[in-house]
């Protein structure tokens, strides 16, 4: 039987600055977990001192401050609650991208989303692994913005964040690496935007904007929309399902962009993960629920570089599966397992 471990829910509501202030209290030691983890994991295995560090992840306030005002003031908030400089939040909005710059990226992630005719009920599901470095914190907030949108927000060291709105939207995110990637605006700064939107084009939008070959994104709504993005540096591709289903891992699959992808070298087991969640949902089709995705999300062919992850003794950098959720955006639900999905089970959250 596994175990079930429930994470505790943190709203946070107002103005965006009250939203932030009120996330930094509650989340103050997670946040400085999160940020020191970052710089000594930097500095030990690249020598970069922490002025260096911050430096770098300054140079991206502007970009902030024209993109999105309104995480500005979330950012501002959270800095005034957790008793840090702002300098340090904002340096863990770019936390993935300062690693990448100093070659410290592992893998990151399988996910799925089905719809329509894929699934048992023809509603809308979606969800994915989250691997990352063990001891990463992770928090989950419930964020209840001044214009009525609600949200579930689990967030990862205060810089990933995977979200379900109350607009019945969902969102996955991947890891895929162009080796031209572009030091633009961090994937910490424009997630939450995307998921301010209202319906899937208008985030997917965003993602045009904003992703420059740093991450692959997909989004689902309660209507059975879904839509994904690949980017490189100067270029991106929308992806759209294949009979009801969008399935993704670590690298690219657009054609045209598989030339600088990185994977071979930094995720070569991205290949079979997504084979293997190809042919489990294959084997499915048309029945897949969220008990079958909990087994999808669970499975250990190829293990320890699995679907569910687990720590791989031969790694330089290891990663394994932190948590994993299934959003069923019909239901205003997201489940998730605080761990991994072989060992824990999945606990229902609503809106």
């Amino acid at each position: 039987m596994k175990d079930v471990k429930k994470l505790k829910v943190i709203e946070c509501r107002g103005t965006p600055y009250e939203i932030g202030q009120q996330w930094g209290e509650a989340c103050r030691d997670s946040i400085r977990l999160g940020l020191e983890n970052t710089l000594m994991g930097i500095n030990l295995l690249y020598n970069a001192s922490r002025e260096e560090i911050t430096s770098k992840a300054m140079r991206f306030l502007p970009l902030l401050k024209d993109f999105d005002p309104y995480l500005l003031e979330i950012m501002q908030g959270q800095a005034r609650g957790a008793g840090l400089k702002f300098e340090k939040v904002l340096l863990q909005k770019c936390s993935f991208e300062l690693s990448f710059y100093y070659n410290t990226i592992t893998p990151m992630c399988t996910s799925l989303a089905a719809t329509g005719e894929a699934t048992e009920s023809g509603q809308t599901l979606l969800g994915q692994t989250i691997d990352w470095f063990p001891g990463t914190p992770l928090d989950l907030l419930k964020l209840h913005h001044s214009d009525g949108l609600v949200q579930y927000v689990l967030s990862l060291a205060n810089s990933s964040e995977y979200t379900l709105s109350s607009a019945g939207m969902g969102i996955c995110a991947n890891a895929t690496i162009d080796q031209n990637y572009a030091f633009s605006l961090p994937l910490g700064c424009y997630m939450p935007k995307v998921m301010r939107q209202r319906n899937v084009q208008d985030g997917i939008a965003v993602l045009k904007q904003a992703a420059h070959g740093l991450g692959y994104y997909h989004l689902a709504d309660t209507n059975g929309q879904m839509m994904g993005i690949e980017s490189v540096h100067d270029d991106f591709e929308i992806l759209f399902p294949k009979n009801g289903l969008l399935l993704h891992s670590n690298h690219y699959i657009t054609e045209r962009f598989k030339k600088g992808d990185t994977a071979p070298l930094i995720a070569p087991d991205s290949y079979h993960r997504l084979d293997r969640i190809t042919t489990l949902a294959d084997k499915h089709y048309g029945k897949i629920n969220l008990e079958i995705a909990t087994e999808m999300l669970s499975d250990h062919d190829a293990y320890p570089k699995s679907i569910c992850s687990h720590v791989d003794p031969q790694s330089q950098f290891p990663s394994a599966t932190l948590a994993s959720y299934i959003m069923v955006p019909g239901e205003g639900a997201i489940y998730i397992a605080a761990g991994n999905p072989c060992e824990y089970g999945y606990v229902r959250y609503t809106l």
